[in-house]
């Protein structure tokens, strides 16, 4: 009941706090839109350069083995050497997304302290 009474005091507080979750939420989208905009540029520089570059040299050695027994040869490594590539690449962005921050970790953060604090203060007045 002394809840429902301290109520009209503390609504500016809370009004506050809730403009404060605002701006944390707001800070925590630019963040992760910062990082998606970084990550999406590099991902399709990286991309571009790398198939120009593989076409290349794929192309050099089907030029230089085109007219000898090794050419299925050369072919068939080829193909093993992209499948190692796309398996390095998958374990190095599986690493790159466990090490990244979790979404909205500043809100969820001051979210638990707040709890903590209602429930000392409630803990207070009981």
């Amino acid at each position: 009941m002394e809840l429902l009474r301290a109520l009209p005091q503390a609504a500016p507080i809370l009004l506050r706090h809730l403009a404060a979750y605002a701006d944390l939420v707001g800070q925590d989208l630019a963040q992760a839109q910062r990082n998606l905009r970084v990550r999406l540029i590099g991902a399709v520089l990286i991309a571009v350069s790398l198939m120009f570059a593989l076409g290349m040299a794929c192309l050099a050695v089907l030029a230089y083995t085109w007219n000898t027994p090794d050419r299925l040869a050369s072919i068939a490594w080829m193909g093993a050497a992209f499948l190692l590539s796309a398996i390095i690449a998958a374990l190095v962005m599986a690493r790159l997304v466990r090490a990244q921050a979790p979404f909205f970790a500043a809100v969820k953060y001051e979210w638990r302290e707040d709890l903590e604090m209602l429930a000392r203060i409630s803990d207070d007045r009981a």
